[in-house]
């Protein structure tokens, strides 16, 4: 239902002297709902001006004004007539504090659209009017009779609850399903003074909306799934190396498998925590923790214990960001481990610090240092070099290893871009 534009100026932000809408000033001062009786010919055509106090815990916090045109007077459709009466009605409850229904908290999916049918009933639960749309939705459920004057009872498959709720005055959401549609339908009971004078239903077909849903329900749980069994299959890889690292003589090929086995359980740490989650984003200090947790119980000697610490927060990262930092993770604690202490225990701090578009991490020892003269591109390990590697090429950020400013120990740290 629409009528001719009053103001062709954007009415929003601007200031107004009480004097300059005094239906407004008194609609505020007393609480009442004002209807001038002369019209206002300020805009060069007779506007009659309504004003309906807003009320909340009792006082009024704003002022809505309906403004209806005189010159365009003409007789009124039934549309019209209904649409007309149903606004007067809740302008009464809005300005008595009825409506909004106290409590209530619609979700943003049953906030009123312009495509929503309309249905008009008495307190009985007789269909006064029905809109178009209204009509087209119920068809879709298999309805195909006129429901205008019958009753709910006699064509709604949920008619029972709907009716319970009318004649409590209380608003209800609901959907049905039918013949492979579904329809969502919110009941706002029309009140005046504690009585029920009927309800407005507005009418929404959603199957389309459901069914798309549905599938993203079935995408998530399958990559969930494929997570799941990726982490599975790289802990049976990891098994069978373990496996072969006990049947090798040599400590130099059972040093490297072991290596490839807390790769692999580093990688298989992120997709376990991508199973449990249908975003694709993982919360990266859990996986930090336990990787942390893991390195410290697998690489450590217990007659030169290495404390390791985690400090800071990365927050949520995408997996596609998660599984290769995992990887530098490991690859730098292990180095350290490795390389700082060849003699003696130690302490490692690693830190995680988010920034609005970045990530910083720093992986610290207080152990024997880098030698002179020593490079990351030309004197890197195997480790040090996958962890470049993946810094740069991966993540496409930096990765820089020098000796703390003490000359204690090395500080390995790595500046990381995220995606918006």
């Amino acid at each position: 239902y629409t009528a001719q534009t009053i103001y062709y100026e954007d009415l929003v932000g601007q200031r107004y002297q009480r004097e300059e809408r005094p239906a407004v000033g008194r609609a505020f001062r007393d609480g009442q709902i004002v209807r001038d009786g002369d019209p206002d010919w300020s805009t060069g055509v007779p506007v009659r001006e309504e004003a309906i106090p807003v009320l909340f815990d009792g006082e009024v916090i704003a002022v809505v004004t309906r403004e209806a045109n005189l010159s365009m007077v003409r007789a009124p459709s039934q549309l019209e007539l209904t649409y007309l009466q149903t606004a007067n009605e809740l302008s009464s409850m809005l300005a008595a504090g009825t409506f909004p229904y106290p409590g209530e908290d619609p979700e943003r999916e049953l906030a009123p659209r312009v495509g929503d049918g309309l249905m008009r009933i008495d307190p009985k639960g007789v269909v006064q009017y029905a809109s178009p749309n209204a009509i087209s939705a119920y068809r879709r459920l298999g309805v195909v009779d006129n429901i205008v004057g019958r009753n709910l009872s006699d064509f709604d498959l949920d008619d029972v609850a709907v009716l319970e709720a009318l004649v409590d005055g209380d608003p209800l959401e609901s959907e049905v399903e039918a013949r492979g549609a579904v329809v969502l339908r919110r009941l706002l009971p029309l009140t005046r003074d504690h009585d029920v004078l009927g309800g407005l239903m507005l009418i929404r077909e959603v199957t389309e909306l459901r069914r798309h849903e549905r599938l993203l329900l079935y995408k998530d749980a399958t990559i969930r799934e494929i997570h799941h069994r990726v982490k599975n299959n790289l802990q049976t890889v990891a098994s069978l190396l373990r496996l072969q690292s006990r049947r090798l003589q040599s400590e130099e090929a059972r040093q490297a498998l072991g290596e490839s086995v807390r790769r692999i359980s580093s990688i298989a740490l992120v997709h376990e925590t991508l199973s449990q989650d249908s975003r694709q984003r993982v919360s990266f200090d859990k996986v930090a923790q336990r990787l942390v947790d893991m390195l410290g119980t697998g690489l450590t000697n217990p007659d030169h214990p290495v404390h390791m610490a985690l400090d800071g927060t990365a927050g949520e990262l995408p997996a596609e960001v998660a599984t290769p930092l995992a990887l530098v993770l490991s690859e730098l604690v292990q180095n350290s481990v490795e390389h700082a202490f060849p003699a003696r225990g130690g302490r490692i701090t690693i830190t995680l610090q988010r920034r609005p578009a970045s990530l910083h991490l720093e992986v610290r020892d207080d152990g024997v240092g880098v030698p002179d003269g020593w490079t990351l591109e030309g004197d890197a390990n195997l480790g040090l070099r996958i962890a470049s590697t993946l810094v740069e090429s991966e993540l496409g950020g930096t990765l820089d290893v020098r000796p703390a400013e003490d000359g204690a120990g090395t500080i390995c740290e790595s500046l990381l871009p995220l995606p918006r």
